[in-house]
């Protein structure tokens, strides 16, 4: 038998959360629905959930600090939805940890194939690393546990969530060119073609990090009008 996936709703909008739940719920979801981040932890101190649904727009602390909050305890994915479509919302979200984000008004079918895209892309994560804590590569170092860089000097070098996300994506993909819209979704999680030059930053500071030049890059390299190459042999 399958067991049910769990999910953490947090909405303060009442009929969304019972209109949402009923839904879910016909897909195999168990959802418990909470109004703020006050209730979403006490929640989590009685339950394990698979995917937290966080709003942005909550009363006291809201969605975005919730979100920096639980990413830096725990890998649990989480889905932004907001009534809130700004640019920067969506990239402030994302940067804090966030695995995707969705935009009132919404059809609660989308809803649901986002969650299932996110548990497929997390789950797959964790199947490749849990039997390597390290991938290597030139002498660098990427530490899954630990989520850190180790330079060839034995340098710890940290790394944000989405660098690590992005630098990951190459690794798993090695000396193939990869369309910004394929890193976009992999790394980020997010249909974000508006968005096409956020990737662009992520690829410049994962090459700060790694001390690729940018002007003439030998490890991350930009191919001309169709993305970019992860040139490096991985062990």
């Amino acid at each position: 038998m399958v067991a049910m996936l769990s999910i953490l709703m947090v909405d303060d909008d009442a009929q969304i959360r019972q209109l949402l739940s009923d839904y879910l719920s016909g897909f195999g979801m168990s959802v418990v629905a909470v109004a703020d981040g006050k209730a979403m932890i006490e929640a989590m101190k009685k339950s394990s959930f698979d995917l937290i649904i966080l709003d942005l727009m909550l009363p006291g602390e809201d969605g975005l600090s919730l979100c920096r909050s639980l990413r830096a305890e725990s890998d649990i994915p989480i889905l932004m939805l907001t009534a809130r479509g700004e640019a920067m919302d969506r990239v402030v979200g994302l940067e804090l940890g966030a695995d995707d984000y969705i935009v009132k008004p919404f059809e609660p079918r989308e809803l649901v194939a986002r969650i299932q895209t996110i548990l497929r892309r997390t789950r797959g994560n964790r199947e490749i690393h849990k039997e390597q804590n390290e991938a290597e590569f030139l002498g660098w170092r990427l530490n899954y546990m630990m989520r850190h860089l180790v330079s060839p000097q034995e340098l710890v070098i940290p790394l944000s969530n989405a660098e690590f996300r992005l630098l990951t994506v190459f690794i798993e993909h090695p000396n193939r060119i990869l369309s910004r819209e394929f890193l976009l979704d992999s790394a980020r999680g997010r249909d974000m073609d508006m968005f096409d030059r956020s990737i662009d930053i992520l690829v410049s500071r994962v090459r700060q990090k790694l001390s690729d030049d940018s002007r003439t890059p030998t490890l991350i390299k930009t191919i001309r009008g169709e993305g970019y190459l992860f040139d490096a042999k991985v062990t």
